[in-house]
């Protein structure tokens, strides 16, 4: 898997990119984990680029296995999913739900995401 450690006034975020491998099981929630554990790290940002269709496929259970995952570690998670790249019926519904998350946020960039995600208070 494909991440890098990035620090913004004074907070350290894991970012997953895209790469040769996307997020598409449960035990690859488990690696992201590890790797911010690895570093002390807390927060967590995702390109959905880097992430599977299953996630966005609500009925293989994958987002909300990954969701709760990362909720139960308290790794604070923000997920970048841009309005042209935005999904339709029940997985537009999550996101759009997400959008005011204080564990588990949407955007639709990476900068206001990265805001959000280095925060202090969380």
């Amino acid at each position: 898997m494909k991440y890098e450690f990035f620090e913004k006034e004074g907070v350290e975020y894991v970012a997953f990119l895209q790469g040769e491998r996307e997020l598409r099981t449960e035990q690859d929630a488990s690696d992201l984990i590890g790797a911010c554990f690895e570093r002390g790290v807390s927060r967590l940002l995702l390109h959905a680029d880097a992430l599977s269709e299953d996630f966005f496929r609500l009925r293989t259970g994958l987002a909300g296995a990954v969701m709760q995952k990362l909720v139960n570690y308290r790794i604070r998670t923000a997920v970048v999913v841009p309005e042209d790249r935005l999904v339709l019926g029940k997985a537009k519904e999550m996101l759009a739900e997400l959008k005011f998350g204080n564990a588990f946020r949407s955007f639709s960039n990476e900068q206001e995401a990265v805001q959000w995600l280095t925060r202090n208070g969380g």
